[in-house]
C-alpha cells in the first residue's frame, strides 16, 4: 500500500501529522509531492529541508518529499492558474512511484486556493487511478461568525462525516514542539499554531474526512471564503480552473471520444 499526500506548500504536512502517524503505524508507504513552485530558489532549498527534517522525525526518509513543482512556474499562492502543468507533473512523478492506493490532501474547505487546488487534483488524479479513495484534512477556513479570524485544523460539515485520529499524550506533546522544524515560517506560525491547537483542543482532538469525487463540484461552504477576503481570490477563478480541469479529464478519458453536433437546417 502506498500513500501519496499531495500538497500545495512546504510545511503543510505539519498539519497532516496524525495522519503520517497512522500510515506508518499500518506499515503504509508515504510520499510527500509538493506541487507550488517559487520565485526564490535558495527558499525553496530551504524550505524543502526542513520538511524533510520534520519528516525524518517521523521515520520518512528524505527523498519521500519531492518538489514536482520546481521550476514549473506555478509560483506559491496562484496553484490554481496552473493546474494543468501542475497535473501533468504529478502524473510523471506519480509514474515512478509505487501504484497508490490512496490519497491525502489539504481540504476542500475555501481557505487557500492553493490548498483547493491540490484537493481538486488529488481528486482527478483518484478517478484516473480507478477511484482510489481521498482523504482530506483541514488547515483553515473561515466558516464562522468571527470574522475575519479563521480556523485552523477544524473540519467543516459540507465534507461528510469526520473520523477522528487518536494521539497519546505524548505524540501530542511531540505534534506542538514540532513546529521547530520550520522556523523559515516563524511569522505564519505565529498566527496559525495557537489557532490550530486551540481548535484541536476545543473540538476533542483531530480528524479528518473522505473528499467525495462530486464534492469539488460544489462551493466549499455558503458565504464569503476565507481566500476571498484575505487574498483577494474569488471563488469564480477556482472554479474556473477546477472546471476546466475536469473537463479536460473527460476529454482524455478512453470511450469518451466527443461527438460533433449536426448542423441545423432551417428550411427555406
Amino acid at each position: 500500500m502506498a500513500a501519496a499526500f499531495l500538497l500545495a506548500h512546504f510545511d503543510d504536512e505539519y498539519c497532516a501529522l496524525p495522519l503520517i502517524l497512522q500510515a506508518r503505524a499500518a506499515g503504509e508507504a508515504c510520499w510527500f509531492l509538493y506541487v507550488a513552485d517559487y520565485r526564490d530558489p535558495r527558499n525553496a532549498a530551504r524550505r524543502l529541508k526542513e520538511t524533510q527534517n520534520f519528516l525524518a522525525s517521523l521515520g520518512v526518509e528524505p527523498d519521500r518529499a519531492i518538489h514536482v513543482g520546481a521550476g514549473t512556474g506555478v509560483l506559491d499562492g496562484q496553484i490554481v492558474k496552473g493546474l494543468d502543468i501542475a497535473l501533468a507533473k504529478l502524473r510523471e512523478a506519480l509514474a515512478r512511484l509505487p501504484p497508490t492506493t490512496r490519497f491525502v490532501t489539504p481540504a476542500w474547505e475555501g481557505g487557500h486556493p492553493d490548498h483547493d487546488g491540490c484537493a481538486a487534483m488529488a481528486t482527478i488524479l483518484a478517478a484516473e487511478r480507478g477511484g482510489v479513495p481521498v482523504q482530506q484534512f483541514g488547515l483553515y477556513n473561515g466558516r464562522w461568525p468571527l470574522k475575519p479570524l479563521y480556523r485552523a485544523c477544524s473540519p467543516i460539515p459540507e465534507n461528510g462525516p469526520e473520523v477522528r485520529v487518536r494521539l497519546s499524550p505524548r505524540q501530542w506533546l511531540a505534534w506542538i514542539a514540532a513546529v521547530r522544524f520550520f522556523p523559515s515560517q516563524t511569522w505564519n506560525w505565529l498566527g496559525l499554531w495557537p489557532a490550530m491547537f486551540l481548535s484541536l483542543a476545543t473540538r476533542g482532538g483531530f480528524a479528518a474526512q473522505a473528499l467525495a469525487p462530486g464534492r469539488i463540484r460544489e462551493r466549499p461552504h455558503a458565504g464569503p471564503l476565507h481566500y476571498e477576503r484575505m487574498f483577494s481570490t474569488p471563488y469564480g477563478t477556482v472554479r474556473a480552473a477546477v472546471d476546466a480541469a475536469l473537463a479536460a479529464q473527460e476529454g482524455q478519458r478512453p470511450g469518451r471520444a466527443r461527438t460533433r453536433k449536426k448542423p441545423t437546417v432551417i428550411s427555406a
